[in-house]
C-alpha cells in the first residue's frame, strides 16, 4: 500500500516553528491544498496544505512541537493516488473555466517522499527557540488560547504561579506578571482597568482574526521602542496620472493593472539611494546603523483576515510595468491566505497607502526593525499658484513616520522632498 510522508516546505529563514494546530486526524479524507496543520511564528501564521489526495495514515506532529523546513508531518494513504489526480485536473479545469488561476504549483507548497509504513521519521525538536513557549512549557496548568497569548508576548510561563482552579494559569495572571516585569518592549506599564461594558447597553465579543493576534503584539512592540516622528508633504503627480492612465489602459487589455503604488516603489528607491540611512536598521547596541545595499520594500496589502505587509525585492532592478504584475499576483496571495515567511521577510522600507479609501493624512507605524515608512493617502485636485495664475493640479499627500533615533527631522524632510520631486517628473522613474 503506497504511503508518503508530508514536509514542511520551504518556510525562508525560520527554523524550529511551532505547530499551534492539528486540523486532521487519521482516517480523515483530504484532498490536494486542504489545510493539514497551522504553524505560527512571530510574524505570521501559515497553514501546510496537502500536496496530494489520500487518507491520513498516521499525524506525526502534536500541538506545542517545532518544526522546520523538511520535518515529516503528516503520513498518507494515497493508494486512490489516480483518482485523486484525476480530481486535481478536474478542479483544475473547473478553475480555468471560472477564470480563476492557481498562485503557485503545488511543490511551492509542499514537498513530498515517498515511504514505507513502518518508517518512523525523527520527531520534530522541541528545543526553546525563542519563538514561543520555553522547554518545559508542556507541563503548564494552562489552557491553549492561555499558551497562545504567552507565545504572542514572549512570557515565560514557568515563571508565572497561576491563581485559577488547581493552579491553572488564567490570561489574567499573564497580563499581571506582564504588569509587574521590569524593562523591555513596554513591560510595567499599568493595564486598562476591565469594564463591564453589558451593564450599559447590549455587546457582541467578536474574536480577532489570527493575523490580527500575531500583528497586534508586533505593532505594540514597535510603537513603544521606537520614538516616532511623522513629515507630511505633497506631490504633484498631475502629468505621473496621465501617464499611468495611458499603461493601465494597454494592461488592462494583457490581465494586469498600472497602480500608483508601482511608482511609488521606483521613486522611494530613488530617495533610499540618495539618502541610505533611511534604508538601514539600527545595531543591536543602538550605536550604529547597518546600512542596507539592497532594496526590499513593503507594502501593506488590506486582506479580510487583517493587514498583511509583502516584501516587493530587488525594486531597483525593476520596472514600472514588472512591478505592477508582481503587485498584483502578491496581493492577490495575500488575499487567498497564501502566506508563507518570505513574502513577509527582509524588508528594508515600507509603505502602506489608503489612497482607495480616502483620508487627508495619518500616521503609519514604523515596521521595525526598519527606521521609517511612507503613507499615502487620497490625491485631489488642487489650485497651485504656478508664478502668474492658479493652475488645477493633482496633489498627492504624502506621510513619512520615521525612528528619530536614526533619521532627524531635516534628513526626514529632504528624502520626502526626493520623493516629491521623483513623482512630479515622471521621466526620473522610467529610466
Amino acid at each position: 500500500m503506497p504511503f508518503i510522508d508530508v514536509k514542511v516546505p520551504n518556510i525562508g529563514d525560520f527554523d524550529k516553528v511551532p505547530v499551534v494546530e492539528i486540523q486532521v486526524k487519521v482516517g480523515d479524507e483530504v484532498k490536494v491544498d486542504d489545510p493539514l496543520i497551522t504553524l505560527e511564528s512571530d510574524k505570521a501564521a501559515m497553514d501546510i496544505p496537502s500536496p496530494e489526495q489520500g487518507k491520513v495514515a498516521e499525524v506525526l506532529v502534536g500541538v506545542g512541537d517545532k518544526v522546520s523546513e523538511g520535518s515529516a508531518i503528516i503520513r498518507l494513504d494515497v493508494s486512490s493516488a489516480n483518482t485523486g489526480k484525476s480530481q486535481s485536473k478536474g478542479d483544475s479545469e473547473r478553475a480555468e473555466d471560472s477564470g480563476e488561476a492557481s498562485a503557485e504549483p503545488p511543490t511551492n507548497v509542499a514537498t513530498v517522499t515517498t515511504a514505507a509504513p513502518a518508517h518512523q521519521p525523527a520527531k520534530p525538536e522541541s528545543k526553546n527557540d525563542g519563538l514561543s513557549a520555553p522547554k518545559d512549557f508542556g507541563s503548564v496548568h494552562a489552557s491553549p488560547s492561555v499558551r497562545r497569548t504567552a507565545r504572542e508576548l514572549d512570557v515565560d510561563l514557568t515563571k508565572i504561579t497561576g491563581t485559577g482552579e488547581k493552579g491553572r494559569i488564567t490570561k489574567d495572571d499573564v497580563k499581571q506578571y506582564i504588569a509587574r516585569s521590569e524593562g523591555g518592549g513596554g513591560l510595567g506599564i499599568p493595564e486598562i482597568p476591565a469594564q463591564d461594558f453589558a451593564k450599559y447597553g447590549a455587546v457582541e465579543t467578536k474574536p480577532m482574526s489570527r493575523l490580527k493576534r500575531l500583528a497586534g503584539p508586533h505593532l505594540h512592540r514597535a510603537w513603544l521602542n521606537v520614538p516616532h516622528v511623522t513629515n507630511a508633504d505633497e506631490a504633484d503627480i498631475t502629468d505621473l496620472e496621465e501617464y499611468r492612465n495611458e499603461l493601465d489602459a494597454a494592461a488592462k487589455e494583457k490581465g494586469y493593472r498600472v497602480t500608483l503604488v508601482a511608482f511609488l516603489l521606483k521613486a522611494a528607491v530613488s530617495a533610499l539611494k540618495d539618502y541610505p540611512d533611511v534604508n538601514s536598521s539600527l545595531s543591536p547596541s543602538k550605536d550604529a546603523l547597518i546600512l542596507k545595499r539592497y532594496y526590499n520594500i513593503g507594502v501593506a496589502v488590506d486582506t479580510p483576515d487583517g493587514l498583511v505587509v509583502p516584501v516587493i525585492r530587488d525594486v531597483d532592478r525593476k520596472g514600472v510595468l514588472e512591478l505592477s504584475q508582481e503587485l498584483g499576483a502578491v496581493s492577490a496571495r495575500m488575499r487567498d491566505g497564501k502566506i508563507m515567511p518570505t513574502d513577509i521577510t527582509g524588508g528594508t522600507f515600507s509603505i502602506s497607502s489608503l489612497g482607495g479609501i480616502g483620508g487627508t493624512t495619518f500616521t503609519p507605524i514604523v515596521n521595525a526593525p526598519e527606521v521609517a515608512i511612507l503613507g499615502i493617502v487620497r490625491a485631489k485636485m488642487q489650485p497651485v499658484w504656478d508664478g502668474a495664475a492658479f493652475q488645477p493640479r493633482l496633489m498627492l499627500p504624502l506621510c513619512l513616520s520615521y525612528d528619530h533615533r536614526a533619521v532627524d527631522g531635516a534628513l526626514a524632510a529632504r528624502f520626502l522632498r526626493k520623493i516629491c520631486g521623483a513623482l512630479a517628473d515622471v521621466r526620473q522613474l522610467v529610466l
